[in-house]
């Protein structure tokens, strides 16, 4: 899962960045307004952390320019300032979650994956996919009430294509989203590492869908 953090605040940004990282989120960080608007507008992103307080553009225009534009990815607002006026302003502007500094880190970690959760059509931690359980709050991977043990990439990998809702992936989508843009693995890698997860699982638990990508099925119950 590729998430954006958007947070001039060196000290936070790279708090919350290692943050997600640690909990499977691969993680673009932003420190001013006009570089989170390009970057929302232009990228694939799971989710996203915005301060409201930035250089040059602030928080609240660059999610009213996202949501102009139909970018739809869900927002969690992070602001020094937690008067309930400015949280109706955020989510009126937007803003799917608003958590006020300071803050707990694992109540952040916690908030954004509930709110992929939701975006992708999952109601709780434990997503079900045919004889697999993806457990996002442990990162277990289980195969008929059995642990798994993944690697992180493979975990990343699985995990994604489970919040995906039946929707065969593209290998560039996985691609972005297991790697990112600048360091993008070609589809020969993304094929050797969908082939590793497969001898953990089975080999059909995800199907080639020639032309439209990867679809992870879960296997015969």
């Amino acid at each position: 899962m590729r998430v954006l953090v958007v947070e001039d605040d060196r000290a936070i940004g790279g708090d919350v960045e290692r943050g997600l990282a640690s909990a499977g989120f691969l993680v673009d960080r932003i420190e001013d307004g006009e570089g989170a608007w390009f970057a929302g507008d232009t990228e694939d992103y799971a989710a996203c952390v915005l301060d409201l307080g930035l250089p040059g553009l602030d928080g609240l225009t660059v999610l009213r320019k996202w949501r102009g534009a139909g970018r739809g990815f869900p927002v969690l607002i992070l602001s020094a300032r937690g008067d309930w006026t400015e949280k109706v302003e955020g989510i009126e502007a937007g803003a799917d979650d608003y958590l006020a500094k300071p803050f707990q880190l694992a109540e952040l970690i916690a908030r954004v994956r509930a709110l992929v959760r939701r975006a992708g059509g999952h109601a709780n931690s434990r997503l079900e996919v045919g004889r697999l359980v993806i457990d996002t709050s442990r990162m277990r991977l289980l195969v008929e009430g059995s642990e798994v043990r993944t690697s992180p990439l493979e975990f990343r990998l699985v995990n994604y294509l489970a919040h995906q809702a039946g929707r065969a992936v593209s290998v560039g989508e996985i691609g972005e989203h297991l790697y990112g843009v600048d360091d993008s693995a070609d589809a020969n890698a993304i094929e050797a590492l969908v082939m590793r997860l497969r001898r953990k699982i089975g080999a059909d638990a995800i199907e080639t869908r020639r032309g439209f990508g990867y679809l992870l099925t879960g296997g015969a119950g």
